[in-house]
């Protein structure tokens, strides 16, 4: 994640741009649509973004010489769906390059296919795919959460590896080399966002349950008939 400023052949760049253009306009219809069907949905969203910017923001550095971030994409991918996270996350990778300096310009589309695109769309898979199983909502939680993390820079690897190739083993050795470079950090690290995402939610859960019910989290408890009897 965070591919700097000017690192990617332009052709590469241009392509990711082109490959994460559709999702981020989907993800703003999707947007606008939960607005206006859903205002009250609007701090909740705000809220979203906000998480995402702040976590992905945290550098840490790596002991194989690169830098590991969270990415804090899972829980508004669970909350309101992946497309929605797709211009979210959009927002957050532009903001970090003005002001952060991480990522780039030139390479915003890389990493919004990587951070936006991908992570949300296999975190919300992994959530959806333990909840199916009969699991309840925060093991699903800390599945779709780590998960997210972890596509996030099995994808920037592999976006890496096209654009420079082992000069002997060719992609697939480019690939091994590279998620070695993120995996000694990353893995904890996704590990610990899932455990995050758990107590996220185990707060939104207390303290904001009618909205998670309204945004079908959770099931909506039967009404109890008035003088208390099932």
């Amino acid at each position: 994640m965070h591919i700097a400023e000017g690192f990617l052949p332009p052709a590469h760049a241009v392509g990711w741009t082109v490959a994460a253009a559709p999702f981020v306009l989907h993800g703003a219809r999707a947007v606008v649509r939960e607005v206006r069907e859903r205002p009250e949905s609007t701090l909740l969203l705000g809220a979203a973004g906000a998480f995402t910017f702040v976590l992905s923001a945290i550098k840490l550095p790596s002991v194989t010489g690169s830098s590991s971030h969270p990415t804090g994409t899972g829980p508004g991918a669970i909350l309101f769906r992946p497309p929605v996270m797709a211009l979210l996350g959009t927002v957050v990778l532009l903001f970090q390059a003005l002001l952060l300096a991480h990522g780039g310009l030139t390479t915003l589309g890389a990493n919004a296919v990587a951070f936006a695109v991908v992570g949300p769309w296999v975190g919300y898979g992994a959530y959806r795919l333990v909840r199916g199983l009969g699991a309840g909502l925060l093991p699903a939680v800390f599945a779709g959460v780590a998960l997210a993390d972890l596509a996030t820079y099995v994808t920037t690897s592999l976006q890496l590896a096209l654009a420079f190739p082992d000069a002997s083993t060719g992609f697939a050795g480019a690939v091994a080399k590279f998620l070695g470079v993120f995996a000694i950090t990353q893995v904890p690290l996704a590990l610990a966002e899932g455990l995050l995402g758990v107590l996220l939610f185990r707060a939104l859960t207390a303290n904001a349950r009618p909205e998670l019910e309204r945004l079908g989290v959770l099931r909506r408890e039967p009404a109890v008939p008035a003088g208390g009897a099932a």
